[in-house]
């Protein structure tokens, strides 16, 4: 960062950091034993997809690559497109297999951000849920290298849970590298991964 940087408060960009999500297994266990929730064995990543043979052949890869264990009773990966036209592919495991699923996603964004697809990554996120049935996504912000919460009030629509998401936030700073900038907890109604 130069001197004129400084001077009119310009930041250099972080660099992603895909090991963070190696956190979220820890994250894991101190969400449930601070609020009750846990892993729902859903996770997906969330990206633009650009047109062209080469991003199609990446694409494919990831897919290959999630569905290696289709054979011994893995499921296939889900592939979708939200209603802004990002795409998303969700990963399933058991509950109990949180590691898996982390390794997965970390598979996902390694694949396409080693094949010059980074730009496109967006976000990736993994699902929990509690005894009352409440939602609770972290989501990894793949352009800013760091975690947020993200909890829709229950029943539907589109309101948040406020309170718990800073409860959550509070609860995690240990664990995950979190956002700071709550302007940038976008919310993800909808998004695959989010159901129970």
């Amino acid at each position: 960062m130069g001197i004129l940087d400084a001077l009119f408060g310009r930041t250099k960009p972080v660099k992603p950091d895909l090991d963070q999500l190696f956190g979220v297994p820890s994250a894991a266990l101190t969400l449930e034993a601070g609020a009750g929730f846990t892993p729902t064995g859903l996770g997906s990543v969330c990206f633009a997809a650009v047109e062209g043979a080469a991003f199609v052949q990446v694409e494919q890869q990831v897919r290959a690559l999630l569905d290696a264990d289709t054979e011994r009773g893995g499921v296939p990966v889900e592939a979708s497109k939200d209603d802004y036209g990002y795409s998303w592919l969700l990963a399933r495991h058991s509950p109990q297999e949180l590691p898996e699923l982390v390794n997965d996603l970390h598979a996902v964004n390694s694949e396409l951000e080693a094949n010059g697809f980074g730009p496109q990554l967006l976000c990736s996120l993994v699902g929990f849920s509690d005894p009352q049935g409440r939602s609770l996504a972290l989501v990894y912000l793949y352009k800013r290298g760091t975690f947020y919460p993200f909890a829709p009030m229950p029943g539907g629509g589109e309101k948040r849970n406020s309170p718990l998401e800073l409860q959550v936030n509070a609860m995690l700073g240990n664990d995950l590298r979190l956002e700071k900038d709550l302007s940038r907890w976008f919310p993800l109604w909808g998004a695959p991964g989010m159901e129970g």
